[in-house]
């Protein structure tokens, strides 16, 4: 599995990006983790207004699982994946987004976790 991540900002346009079906044959959103918001754009935005609180300029981490060409991954082997990263990276009880791009038969996925812990942000 090739992995690319990075560090990213601004909601409005990277919800536009992950949902843009003009570049892909198929999206579909898999999952929304951690947001009162069900809907990629703004659970986004949800998890931009955290950091606010904070000096994050950049609030998420985005992550694009693209399993090799010979690879016919199910989205349970791609879950898998997904905790595993975010085990090592720390990530496990962030907020997170899950969309899968289908592109000549192909498909990918992008996660973006918020990297502010919403726990770290709040007095509960």
């Amino acid at each position: 599995m090739l992995l690319k991540g990075s560090q990213r900002g601004n909601a409005k346009n990277l919800a536009a990006h992950l949902l843009n079906g003009r570049d892909n044959d198929h999206v579909s959103l898999s999952e929304i983790r951690g947001t009162a918001a069900e809907d990629l754009r703004g659970a986004l935005l949800e998890m931009e207004a955290i950091s606010n609180g904070t000096k994050c300029k950049q609030p998420f981490f985005h992550v694009i699982f693209n399993p090799p060409e010979s690879a016919n991954l199910t989205r349970e082997k791609f879950s898998e994946a997904f905790d595993k990263l975010e085990a090592d990276m720390g990530f496990a009880d962030h907020s997170r987004a899950v969309v899968f791009h289908e592109k000549n038969g192909r498909e990918h996925a992008h996660v973006v976790y918020s990297r502010i812990h919403e726990s770290l942000t709040y007095d509960h």
